[in-house]
């Protein structure tokens, strides 16, 4: 293969590997008997939160700053999907004792 050819095929290598866009992960969160699990969670900003109800009465995921305010009816679930950066703390608006932290890193 002649140089120009080789240097044209690593040039777009290396434009494919820095192009290609990054996979947002799914990440599952648990509300059963009261409790949100994980309590923590780490994700980035694109990942989808799927929020899932085991319990068989209505809880909420309710961020504190207004980010987000998800109603989850009894053995539903629902998602959202993460827009900015931050520390989240957020909890249940009928049980409020149900807390946990939602880390979103850029």
């Amino acid at each position: 293969m002649r140089p120009e050819r080789l240097a044209s095929i690593a040039i777009a290598l290396v434009l494919a590997a820095t192009v290609a866009p990054a996979h947002a992960a799914t990440i599952e969160i648990t509300m059963d008997n009261l409790v949100i699990a994980p309590a923590e969670v780490s994700a980035k900003i694109g990942d989808t939160i799927t929020w899932i109800n085991k319990d068989v009465f209505a809880h909420t995921a309710t961020a504190k700053n207004g980010d987000f305010d998800v109603t989850l009816p009894p053995n539903k679930s629902a998602t959202s999907v993460l827009k900015k950066a931050g520390v989240i703390d957020y909890y249940c608006r009928y049980h409020p004792n149900m807390k946990a932290t939602l880390k979103v890193e850029p």
